[in-house]
């Protein structure tokens, strides 16, 4: 048979390849000798190949800052529903302190023109407009109260501090603090920041047990939908006919759902780098009255957080008989006994109730649509004039009576006897 390709192409093949062949050997020797006389770095015991692999090394959580640091901020959630528009404004102006940052919600059960009326009116007062640090959600969530949609607003706006602008979040606070339109203030901002700067930023006060008692029964084990997942319109849960048994691949926790969370723990939630968070979250869609427990199984399961637990949710709360359910709400007749809770906040109040002015006038000595006045505030009180309308040194406090009252809870809550025993077990 004759060949397919001629010798003399052959010849012209193999002569066409001689020349790229003598480079690319001369090449690799000179590779060779280099490697051998100047041998290339290898990975450190302590820098390893798999490091670059995984996004977990990637968001590691902000180191908080130590106390006694720059003095803290405090980004706090605000939420309402219908009607609460004029009482979220009250609630803003009593907590309000420039060094703070804010966000306002009113669920989707509120009329649009109440967000953009709330938004307006905010951005024509005259202090807050100066300092830019109070944002208004304008596309509003749907909130079903019993079910995980409320916690899914609180992820919402944690993690629009975490990524909003410098004027509704950015990188600058240190703890998180969440509210609503039926809560009030017992100590000014002043006492807040001046006791809250003495602290470890890494604490997260968070009233947690894992004794659930009943709740095994009506929370752990029911399975409910919450339509406000995805429908337009606010509608109950439902409950599906079948029961679950009690998680093995993380301990149930619960308690309030009223918190005072750290940065390093809120970039956890956001983040979930060793996906904890996310995995509780799922399970917790199902579960009635999940803001009572997510935050609280989470942070009691996560190895670096379940030590920054203080069992407490920095709120004076009248509740009813067992199962304590349902909070009185407080007027005129409680004040005294607010006070001496040496709480910085207390729920639920009725809009406009007269113990409201009772706080503002013996307390926090706030004027009608004015915000709490500080030390930063450097105006004068004449003719009913708002001091705060003079912005001065927002580093500057005149803590009070307040903070000597907060000082004290704190100092019992950080005791021997309260501190470390009543962690998460």
């Amino acid at each position: 048979m004759k060949p397919l390709i001629p010798q003399s192409l052959h010849a012209a093949v193999d002569r066409r390849w001689l020349l790229p062949l003598a480079v690319g050997s001369a090449l690799s020797l000179l590779l060779l000798v280099a490697l051998t006389t100047f041998p290339l770095p290898l990975p450190s015991s302590s820098s390893s190949a798999a490091d670059a692999l995984f996004v977990e090394h990637k968001l590691a959580p902000t180191p908080p800052s130590p106390a006694g640091a720059e003095l803290p901020r405090i980004a706090f959630l605000i939420s309402g529903s219908a009607r609460d528009a004029s009482a979220l404004r009250r609630v803003l102006l009593a907590l309000y302190h420039p060094r703070n940052r804010y966000i306002l919600h009113l669920d989707a059960e509120a009329p649009d023109s109440d967000r953009r009326d709330l938004a307006a009116g905010l951005a024509g007062h005259p202090v807050l407009a100066s300092a830019d640090n109070v944002r208004v959600v304008d596309r509003a969530n749907l909130i079903t109260y019993r079910g995980p949609t409320m916690v899914a607003n609180t992820l919402h706006a944690a993690a629009a501090f975490l990524w909003g602008h410098a004027g509704a979040g950015g990188s600058d606070w240190d703890w998180f603090i969440n509210l609503s339109a039926s809560d009030y203030p017992l100590v000014t901002q002043d006492d807040l920041i001046h006791v809250f700067s003495k602290l470890p930023r890494d604490l997260n006060f968070i009233d947690h047990t894992s004794d659930i008692g009943w709740k095994e029964f009506q929370r752990a084990k029911p399975v409910i939908i919450d339509p406000g997942l995805y429908m337009k319109k606010k509608a109950d849960v439902f409950w599906i006919p079948q029961r679950r048994s009690v998680p093995t691949a993380f301990k149930i926790f619960t308690g309030s759902a009223w918190m005072a969370l750290s940065r390093p723990f809120v970039e956890y939630c956001i983040w979930g780098w060793d996906n904890l968070p996310r995995t509780v979250l799922m399970y917790y869609s199902n579960f009635i009255s999940s803001p009572e427990g997510y935050f609280h199984t989470v942070v009691c399961n996560a190895e670096e957080f379940k030590n920054t637990t203080v069992n407490h949710d920095l709120h004076y709360i009248s509740w009813d008989n067992p199962p304590k359910q349902h909070p009185h709400y407080l007027t005129v007749e409680d004040l005294d006994r607010m006070v001496a809770s040496d709480a910085p906040f207390a729920r639920k109040f009725h809009a406009d109730d007269p113990v409201l002015d009772k706080i503002d006038e013996e307390i926090l000595s706030r004027g009608a649509d004015m915000p709490t006045p500080g030390g930063w505030c450097t105006g004068t009180r004449e003719n009913g004039s708002d001091p705060c309308s003079v912005i001065g040194d927002t580093s500057l406090l005149r803590p009070g009576r307040g903070a000597v009252r907060l000082q004290r809870l704190i100092t019992s809550l950080l005791s021997e006897e309260k501190f470390h025993p009543r962690q998460c077990k």
